[in-house]
């Protein structure tokens, strides 16, 4: 009999996890809609007492999406004036919604990548994960991937769809 050998755990194939890269940390949308008045305007002295009173501190270590979910016009300077409120609590600051705010965290989970240690290798980027990673981000990781991996595939090591192949 001859021994039962795993190919796929022999082979040069590096598995790209993304969502082994998934920044940690709470989540939370600072919607500035209750700071309006009637819920249009925002007037710059009420809106300067709140921030005096507000408790920063329950940011701390956060992700924080700064927003507001009314079609008012809130001038870019209250933005700014929670940027420097938040600055010395929140883990990470930015302007708009949640879903830009996730977009944000993964972009720099990327940036802190090496990836030249993709060099010249066979990558499966992981398709099926336990959490939701954006399609966004498995298009990045392709366009990052792509001046050094020899092969792109996307699934399982097992059972992949070829993205590219380099020449030569």
């Amino acid at each position: 009999m001859s021994e039962i050998v795993n190919r796929i755990a022999n082979s040069p194939i590096i598995t790209f996890k993304l969502e082994e890269h998934y920044p940690q940390g709470e989540r939370v949308l600072l919607d500035i809609k209750d700071q309006l008045f009637q819920g249009m305007i925002l007037r710059e002295r009420d809106f300067r007492a709140w921030i005096k009173t507000h408790d920063w501190a329950q940011y701390q270590d956060q992700h924080v999406a700064i927003h507001c979910s009314t079609d008012a016009i809130v001038q870019t300077w209250a933005y700014m004036l929670l940027e420097v409120r938040l600055q010395p609590y929140a883990r990470t600051i930015v302007f708009g919604t949640q879903e830009d705010l996730e977009r944000t965290l993964w972009m720099q989970a990327l940036d802190a990548i090496d990836w030249s240690q993709f060099a010249d290798r066979p990558v499966v980027v992981k398709g099926c994960s336990t959490l939701e990673v954006p399609t966004a981000i498995y298009v990045e990781a392709t366009r990052r991937l792509f001046p050094y991996a020899k092969k792109i595939s996307y699934g399982e090591p097992c059972s992949t769809v070829p993205v590219y192949k380099a020449p030569g």
